[in-house]
């Protein structure tokens, strides 16, 4: 008999929430642990483990969960590892899905935060019915998830996809992955709020925005001035549309999307942010490719679309 449900654990660097999902993409039950709060890999594992069977037990063990996805920063899918990852607590390699599946003893399969996105959106969401679609993740920084003919491109080691961190702009801005100029240093919700900082020292016009403290200004705060027609605001995103727009561009000539499909906080800036960036993506596109490429916005509801995502992988779980 078929199992009917999937768990679906997103570990970020503040939270680690976790929910059974059945076929139709429902949450039944949902749990979470402050990720922050566990020093050492062994007390968050097993922290995590007694956090998830709880839910296993709330629909009947086990035996009804074919098995489990996990969306991490710097999650391997080969290894089943998280690598390195800078925003969580444990340094160096973590055979996570190996020590949870230990835990629990249900097949674990791992990736990472983007590309759970991307088969979240490929099972539940705007990708459904698609076979070569791009996932962009607009939030603290630019996240990514390519899929062709239907599969997700891991590359040779688990790790392609960081369009984040492709060259916007050469000799650009310092990005925290050490490397200058990345599209995620101008394209995030991090970046609109850079490109305001900057805007507001250099630029001399009236605007909302100086009537709030230069350093704590968001992407929220540039929306909503720009909402209520404030100039420097919609020029703060035709620049950041300009910029997402052009790389865009760049990126239907690797691979052909049908859609690249938008998620994350910026997302909720709307046609201050879509249209632009539709303008220069096809005013840069190669001819063959005009007119055909579709931007989307995720269907998934955000605060369930991590979930939703990790256990997409779930139902396609492979044994370490």
């Amino acid at each position: 008999m078929e199992k009917p449900y999937a768990i679906g654990i997103d570990i970020g660097g503040t939270n680690s929430v976790f929910g059974v999902v059945d076929k139709r993409g429902h949450i039944l039950n949902q749990g979470s642990i402050k990720t922050s709060a566990y020093k050492e890999i062994d007390s968050y594992v097993t922290h995590l483990a007694a956090g998830v069977q709880e839910i296993i037990d709330q629909v009947g063990g086990a035996g009804n969960i074919k098995g489990i996805g996990v969306g991490a920063p710097n999650g391997n899918y080969f290894t089943g590892c998280i690598e390195f990852a800078p925003n969580l607590p444990w340094k160096g390699v973590i055979p996570l899905a190996q020590m949870l599946s230990d835990k629990l003893n249900i097949p674990v399969s791992l990736t990472n935060d983007a590309n759970a996105a991307a088969i979240g959106e490929m099972t539940y969401g705007a990708a459904r019915g698609m076979k070569d679609f791009i996932v962009i993740t607009l939030g603290t920084g630019v996240g990514s998830g390519i899929v062709v003919n239907g599969q997700l491109v891991y590359g040779h080691d688990g790790f392609a996809g960081e369009l984040g961190h492709t060259t916007a702009i050469a000799g650009g801005r310092v990005c925290g992955c050490g490397k200058k100029g990345c599209l995620e240093t101008y394209s995030s919700a991090t970046g609109v709020a850079r490109t305001a900082r900057e805007y507001l020292e250099t630029r001399k016009e009236p605007s909302l925005l100086r009537e709030l403290d230069v350093e704590e200004i968001t992407s929220k705060d540039v929306h909503e001035a720009a909402v209520k027609g404030d100039k420097l605001a919609q020029e703060i995103f035709e620049f950041t549309g300009k910029i997402l727009g052009g790389s865009f561009a760049d990126f239907v000539a690797f691979s052909s999307p049908e859609a690249i499909i938008l998620f994350g906080g910026l997302t909720k800036s709307g046609d201050y942010i879509l249209n632009p960036v539709h303008k220069h993506m096809e005013e840069n596109m190669l001819p063959i490719y005009r007119n055909k490429i579709k931007i989307l916005v995720s269907e998934l509801k955000e605060s369930d679309a991590a979930v939703l995502g990790a256990s997409a992988l779930g139902w396609e779980v492979k044994d370490y």
